[in-house]
């Protein structure tokens, strides 16, 4: 029987090929789920906007009807975020709205857009944020008060407004109506903040992406529809410039949380990218925004 000093050497470099593909698989996955977390817009979301703050540790507050929800830690801390997370962990909670401990996430986290997103994709996100440098950064307590505090009452919130699955594209679409719309739909989530919500939270499909009105406590949310009240005088350049730089075609730039949407997300795309996600608003049906 060959021990270590007598292993032939086809073995020695088989084992050695295997270490180095291994590595090298796990180094594209960390590279490219950089990428897929730039356009989930998961460091804008997961970082306190006070100066200084730690990216991804968490405590931004996210204003809605119901209260204030604050982001959680989602560096690879143990305690405080997601160190000890396994992968079905991270699917769980990305795609179906599943703590690690069984109870319901609010939909504040917007795995209703989430769900839409591949396991591939969600993982390659996970491997990037497991490469952070964990932060002991102890998360926030929600400023919302009962029913809503409630997390089991969010097992009856699922029953009506949410609907697990992957993206699908619709009926005949282009490649790049496609990848616009699992950008702009699954990893970019921007139908969470674009379409207005019911009393409930949930969300009014008929007018998908058609904006908020001034009653809504993220302020007056555009209309992203090709539709008069919306994009609907915008050119496809004008999106892709507008996704790069923030500048729309009045000159006027963008702030607020959008601004970090642009800074953080959709300036870091490809262009193929930016060119996808302008293809697919400009393919939707125009909505009128609510007033």
């Amino acid at each position: 029987m060959p021990n270590r000093m007598t292993l032939p050497l086809s073995a020695i470099a088989g084992a050695a090929l295997l270490f180095v593909n291994v590595q090298t698989a796990s180094a594209n996955n960390v590279e490219e789920g950089a990428y897929l977390t730039a356009a989930a817009g998961c460091k804008a979301c997961h970082t306190a906007t006070e100066e200084g703050a730690t990216p991804f540790a968490g405590g931004h507050a996210l204003k809605t009807p119901f209260g204030v929800f604050y982001t959680p830690n989602i560096t690879p801390d143990i305690q405080h975020g997601i160190g000890a997370w396994s992968d079905s962990d991270f699917l769980d909670a990305l795609k179906r709205g599943i703590r690690p401990d069984g109870s319901h996430y609010f939909p504040s986290f917007p795995y209703t857009s989430y769900t839409k997103m591949t396991d591939e994709d969600a993982l390659k996100i996970f491997a990037y944020l497991k490469s952070l440098s964990p932060i002991a950064e102890p998360n926030k307590e929600h400023d919302v008060s009962a029913p809503f505090s409630w997390r089991w009452v969010q097992s009856f919130w699922k029953i009506l407004f949410f609907d697990e699955g992957e993206y699908l594209a619709p009926s005949g679409a282009t490649d790049a109506v496609k990848r616009g719309g699992y950008l702009t739909n699954a990893l970019g989530h921007c139908g969470e903040c674009h379409t207005v919500r019911n009393a409930m939270g949930g969300f009014d499909n008929d007018l998908h992406f058609g904006g908020s009105g001034k009653e809504d406590p993220a302020g007056n949310v555009p209309n992203i529809t090709p539709h008069a009240s919306g994009i609907g005088d915008w050119s496809k350049g004008d999106l892709i410039s507008f996704f790069e730089t923030g500048m729309k075609p009045n000159f006027d730039d963008v702030q607020g949380e959008m601004a970090e949407v642009i800074s953080e997300g959709t300036s870091k795309l490809t262009p193929e990218d930016r060119d996808a996600m302008a293809e697919y608003l400009l393919s939707l049906k125009p909505v009128q925004k609510p007033e």
